[in-house]
Order: structure tokens, then sequence, then C-alpha cells
């Protein structure tokens, strides 16, 4: 008879919100497993770039697993928007923050949460695909290839969101990202810019000397935009960005379809779903991994108690977790979708493209000129709607 392996916590899923979630638990005494079904070291070599707020910096300092090298801070943000006058900036002197936020490869925050994970003995089993859970007795039971496993609770940190009945919200954006580093001309002095045009935001984030872009096309253009010369790309970006930055080099381009995808229920009985397993959201504002940390803090700061020390029940523990996320996880939802399609609003039609855009400017120098407003978008930009922590 095969022995089974009996944990406090299950995590499905060892990328950067699966280890965030396994350090937070461990750190805390819970017996705790990872399963991922990639092989070891999959997602240190994730070389995309990620923007990670000043909320996300501050929990991930508070696991141990920051890391020491190869962050890029964001100390100004410039938001404009293409061919109309209007634009705002965010400060972190506004806001009493070191940064507003930091750019990272993938690799290197999955390098320093693996480290850290390795330091608090979190086991973490790849090539460990897990299908489904059955509950028997107050505890999950799942089946892997390397033994049965029996969990008290069990958090789904891997994969997308599928099946119309998980969801309570969907949209296909008809658009793609093309994702690139790309090296300015001159110094980017840790400015971010968020250009919105009548295609699709484009952002540009400081990463080491140079900058991640990421650059929205519709769907039918995506191929062209893989394949042309990369000087063509970078007059591309620079007709996109005015006079504000040039180009000197392109490096390799990848895409990404763009899609809006919330689930209905991020708790089931004893199941918890997290990260890309519960929402995926537009890339516009950077949004969606921060939205994980926050969700990853949350949950453990609820479940926590129950779990590891007995104060209290885990099922209700977990229901008060799916009230508390309700707020953030809408609002974050809404505001990139209603960037999104507040921007895009007279694309294709040249007479209301006109009006939206002298309306969408005139909403930008009113926000830049009333800095409670401002402070009010940034810190929820930094720090969710509740302005986490």
């Amino acid at each position: 008879m095969t022995a089974v392996t009996e944990v406090d916590a299950l995590i499905v899923g060892g990328g950067p919100v699966g280890l965030a979630a396994g350090c937070a638990l461990r750190a805390a005494g819970v017996k705790v497993l990872v399963a991922d079904a990639g092989p070891a070291g999959r997602a240190l070599d994730d070389a995309r770039v990620i923007a990670l707020s000043a909320g996300s910096r501050d929990i991930l300092r508070g696991l141990g697993a920051w890391p020491a090298t190869d962050v890029t801070p964001i100390q100004r943000i410039h938001i404009s928007q293409r061919g109309h006058f209007g634009r705002t900036e965010l400060r972190a002197l506004d806001y009493d923050v070191e940064a507003l936020g930091h750019v990272a490869r993938a690799g290197t925050l999955a390098r320093a949460l693996g480290e850290r994970a390795g330091a608090l003995g979190l086991e973490v089993r790849y090539d460990t695909p897990v299908a489904g859970a059955q509950e028997q007795n107050g505890q999950l039971h799942v089946q892997t290839a390397g033994g049965d496993i029996a969990a008290r609770v069990l958090l789904w940190c891997e994969g997308r969101i599928s099946g119309d009945q998980a969801l309570s919200r969907s949209r296909d954006y008809g658009q793609q990202a093309i994702i690139a580093l790309a090296t300015p001309v001159r110094p980017h002095g840790n400015v971010a810019y968020e250009r919105f045009t009548p295609d699709g935001p484009v952002a540009l984030l400081p990463y080491g000397r140079d900058y991640a872009v990421v650059y929205t096309c519709a769907d039918t253009d995506a191929a062209a935009l893989l394949a042309e010369p990369d000087a063509q790309f970078a007059d591309r970006l620079a007709s996109v960005m005015g006079e504000r930055v040039q180009f000197s080099a392109i490096g390799q381009r990848s895409a990404w379809p763009l899609v809006l995808r919330m689930r209905t229920e991020i708790v089931r009985g004893r199941e918890v779903w997290l990260g890309n397993a519960a929402q995926t959201l537009h890339p516009v504002a950077g949004q969606g991994l921060n939205l994980a940390l926050r969700d990853v803090a949350q949950l453990t700061a609820v479940l926590l108690p129950a779990l590891a020390r007995g104060e209290g029940d885990i099922d209700t523990a977990l229901q008060r977790y799916a009230q508390l996320r309700r707020t953030d996880r809408v609002a974050t939802g809404g505001f990139t979708d209603t960037l999104v399609r507040v921007f895009g609003i007279g694309a294709g039609n040249p007479a209301l493209g006109a009006v939206a855009g002298h309306a969408r400017g005139a909403a930008l120098a009113l926000l830049d000129a009333c800095p409670p407003a401002r402070r009010f978008i940034g810190r929820r930009m930094m720090f969710g709607a509740r302005g986490w922590p």
C-alpha cells in the first residue's frame, strides 16, 4: 500500500505566487508541500520583466524574499496619450516611499523566493502535476506520480482559469502585448511611461540600463510587428513616445494575448485559487502579480491563526478571506478594464476619437492639478483598493 504524505497545506504551482504562499506559511511553522508540474529550474529561466509595486516590495521583504540585485527602482511615472494634450506624473517623493515600484526579471524573483524556501525547509516537488482533489473527512486527497497527498487546505497557484462556469467576468480584448527590451539613447533616470494610443497602451519600464517595453497591438498586427526589422520597430516606438525617448537597440520580441478573466469562486470548501488561477488582467498599470501577492498576504494573515495555532475554524477563516478579497479583486480588475476601454474610445472613428481624446486630456490635466486625486490613484496602484497594507 502506497504511503500517504500528510501536510497542513498543499500548494499547486512553484512559481512566484506559489512560493510566496509557501514561504509565508512555512515561516509560521505550518507543514507545507509545493507540487509543481514543470522541471526544477524552469522559473529561474523566465526572462519576462515584471513591475513590483511598493506594496509588493513590502510583502516580499516581510517574507525575507526581496531580491538583493537585478532590481531597478521606479521614481516617477509619466502618463499621457498620443496626439492629445494632457498628462500627469506620479512621483515617489509625493508618497514618502523610496520608490513607486521596482522592475525585475521574473526569474530573479523566482530565485529569491527559491532561496528563501530552501532556508525555511519548504519542500518543493517538481515534475508533479496535480489534476484534482477529493475531500474526505476534512482532508483533501490528491494523487500524483510521486505518491498520494492529504492536506487540510489546497492552494491552486498554477495555470489559468478554464471553463465558463468558473468565470464571473471575461473579456477578450482582441489585442496582444509585444514584449521586448529596448536600450534608450539617453539614460532613463528611473522614469516609467504609460502612453495611451488608439491601438492600446504602451508601457516603458526602467530595467537596468534598458527599458522593458510592453507594446499593445491588435491581434491581426502581432505577427508583422514581431517580424519587422529592429530599426523599424525602434522607429515605431519613437513615433509613439514623441521626443521623450529615442532608442539605440531593440532586444528579442515575444507576444502575449490579452484577456480579462475573473473567477467567481476563489474559495470552495478547503480549496483556494490564487494568482492567474484566480484572475488574469490586462497588463496596463501592471497590476496582475501585485494583486496576486496581496492575495497571498491576506490569505496567510487570515488563515494562519486557525491553521498554525488552532485558533478558530479553517472553513470560517477561508470564507472570511474570500469576503475580504472581494473589494480589491473587483476594483483592480475593473480599474484595468476601464482604463483600456476608456482610452480605446474612438479607435477607428476619427471624429469620435478627437472628442474622446480632448475629454481624456482634460481629465489627465485635472488629475495633474489635483494632488489628492493623484495621491489616491498612486496609493491604489501601489497598495490596492484598500491602500494595502
